[in-house]
């Protein structure tokens, strides 16, 4: 039994010494790898997927890796990896970025070449690159490809009736052997290589035109929007959102342009009449107004202000009112519900005299049996009517005290009375006699 112990003791100790002594061997830099580059380009576009073949070769020390990295000056740009389980020929490729604003130049190829005792071998070669000449870039819309012809270097263009606004992703065809199919989008307020995001060209009408895009500088042009109203451009918020500030003088014309089909557009009756021919005039008192216009539901939202800001209750009763609560919503409660959300607050329209009117359609603009909203003295939370400063005798809307249904100031229905289908009621109110003794007065219209 001694002997055994013996012997397991001595097997024991050489196991260790023979793995110390292999970890030993591997970490020190040893061996003699090698590098033949049998293919490699002499030059290059950017954008291409380059293809390379290069022999291995290490007699004293198994290989590990091929690094095959592309160097834009000392900045290191695009870099392929390859497992060398043994020597040999080893076929790969490296992708030259296009990037933006880099002009034509030289770049470094490297090849890097480890064996497991973490040697290295490096070969280096120069690498010509520059930027390709497309034939042509296609503009690519939800309806329609448009075709941009090369006008100059980098500079593609295409000149012909446009619509108005045409929203596309740009794409480059391959150029090349190695070359690749590029596509340019639209991520945050600019033009980026790989996104197909809609690029919002736009201009001021439907009409004759230049879009233009530079493939070195990712330029892009037009994007005049030049929807106006009353000669006051729009200014973009978002794709979906224009807003301009004006003056707005009752009875006099409102006139908006470059909407292609504002004709179609919701028409606010409390800020706005329409004739017979179409012609939309004022219907408020005169003042300065913030109009958006919504091009997701198709309507000017209309705000009184005060200088260059939204206008707030005055203590003598000028300035504004608002609306925020529960089934109502302007042109279509069912789809732009106020809720109570006062980003989405309704101004209602100032008419005169201290008075301000909202109308409200059963079916179309509130719920037919269901409302639940109040007056405020801001687009937000703050100063608000309650039943202490609203009172009201009409017999289709109450104002709530708490205890009958609602919150003190929130409107509802009376109970069994519904809003008519279709049918509008004009709702005013009054704080002639202060803010503090406000008349709430309902008129089916």
């Amino acid at each position: 039994m001694k002997q055994l112990k013996n012997n397991l003791y001595i097997f024991v100790c050489l196991v260790l010494a023979l793995s110390c002594q292999k970890e030993k061997e591997y970490t020190y830099n040893i061996g003699n790898p090698s590098i033949t580059i049998n293919n490699a380009p002499t030059s290059a576009l950017f954008g291409d997927s380059l293809v390379f073949n290069v022999a291995v070769e290490d007699k004293d020390v198994p290989l590990s890796t091929l690094k095959v990295q592309l160097y834009f000056t000392d900045d290191i740009v695009s870099e392929t990896t390859i497992r060398t389980k043994e020597n040999g020929s080893y076929t790969g490729k490296i992708y030259v970025p296009f990037l933006k604003d880099i002009p034509n130049g030289t770049a470094t190829l490297k090849f890097v070449l480890q064996n497991i005792s973490q040697k290295k071998v490096v070969k280096e070669i120069d690498l010509p690159l520059s930027r390709p000449n497309f034939p042509y870039l296609d503009l690519v819309t939800s309806t329609n490809t448009y075709r941009l012809q090369r006008v100059e270097e980098n500079t593609y263009a295409i000149t012909e009736n446009l619509p108005y606004s045409v929203k596309g992703y740009i794409q480059a065809p391959k150029v090349g052997e190695y070359g690749n199919i590029m596509n340019f989008g639209w991520v945050n307020n600019e033009v980026q290589l790989g996104s197909t995001s809609e690029i919002p060209f736009s201009y001021s009408s439907s009409t004759t035109y230049t879009i233009q895009f530079n493939t070195l500088t990712y330029e892009a042009s037009p994007f005049i929007v030049a929807y106006a109203i009353n000669g006051t451009i729009f200014s973009r918020i978002n794709d979906n959102l224009f807003r301009a500030e004006i003056n707005l003088n009752k009875g006099e014309e409102v006139k908006v342009d470059g909407i292609d089909d504002f004709e179609n557009w919701w028409i606010d009756p409390d800020f706005f009449k329409v004739d017979q021919n179409n012609k939309i005039t004022s219907n408020v008192i005169n003042g300065k107004y913030r109009i958006s216009a919504d091009f997701t539901h198709k309507y000017l939202i209309a705000e009184a202000m005060d200088g260059n800001n939204l206008a707030t209750l005055k203590g003598d009763g000028t300035g504004a009112i608002w609306i925020i609560g529960d089934g109502i919503g302007k042109p279509n409660v069912s789809s732009n519900h106020v809720g109570w959300n006062t980003d989405k607050a309704i101004c209602m329209a100032p008419i005169g005299n201290k008075k301000y009117q909202v109308t409200i359609t059963g079916g179309i603009t509130a719920n037919t049996d269901y409302i639940n909203f109040k007056f405020f003295h801001q687009k937000g939370w703050g100063g608000e009517f309650t039943n202490s400063q609203l009172s009201s005798s009409s017999d289709i809307i109450f104002v709530g005290n708490g205890s009958n249904g609602r919150d003190p100031g929130n409107l509802g229905l009376v109970s069994g009375k519904l809003l008519e289908e279709n049918k509008p009621y004009i709702l005013v109110v009054d704080v002639s006699a202060g803010n503090s003794n406000a008349v709430l007065t309902v008129t089916p219209k």
